[in-house]
Formats: structure tokens, C-alpha cells, sequence
């Protein structure tokens, strides 16, 4: 078994789930997936988000935004991607 050591980790919520949610915002047509509670640096997870989440030259990696807010949180925005978050997250092992 092989441990891979990334300099962020993000610990599940209460229930088990991992703490990604959304927010929607003027009626409707303006969706933030924020991600909480990031342990470590967490520039280097938005950073691995936007290089790794959507394939280089799509659509998709054009729209995306990631930001970070309040050094523990991270928004992603650009379209309605809270399924594409949780599965790169589970993918990485969290």
C-alpha cells in the first residue's frame, strides 16, 4: 500500500460526507460550489483543481474559477460542477 503525501487534506463533515456545498445566487443563475474546511495549503489544492479537474482546452477548464476565502475555503465558479468536486476529491483519496 502506498500513502501519498499532499500538502492540503480535507477532513469529512459529522456525517461522513466530504464538506463541498453549493450556493445559489441571483435567481438562480449564479452557482458557487464551495469546498470548507481545507487543512494545509490550500493555494496548491486550488491549484491542482484547475489544472486537473476538466481536460486542458475544454469548455469547461475555460469557465472555471477557483478562489480562496478566509485561508480554510475554496469557491469554485463557473457552472454547475458539485458532482464533477466531489468525485476528483473521492478519486484523490478523500
Amino acid at each position: 500500500m502506498s500513502f501519498i503525501t499532499r500538502a492540503y487534506f480535507i477532513r469529512r463533515n459529522s456525517c461522513g460526507s466530504l464538506p463541498v456545498y453549493t450556493d445559489i445566487r441571483n435567481g438562480r443563475t449564479k452557482y458557487l460550489i464551495s469546498i470548507r474546511n481545507v487543512q494545509g495549503k490550500v493555494d496548491s489544492l486550488a491549484n491542482d483543481l484547475k489544472q486537473s479537474l476538466f481536460s486542458h482546452n475544454s469548455p469547461q477548464a475555460d469557465r472555471l474559477k477557483v478562489q480562496v476565502v478566509a485561508q480554510r475555503h475554496l469557491v469554485v465558479s463557473g457552472g454547475r460542477w458539485k458532482n464533477d468536486v466531489i468525485s476528483w476529491l473521492t478519486s484523490k483519496g478523500f
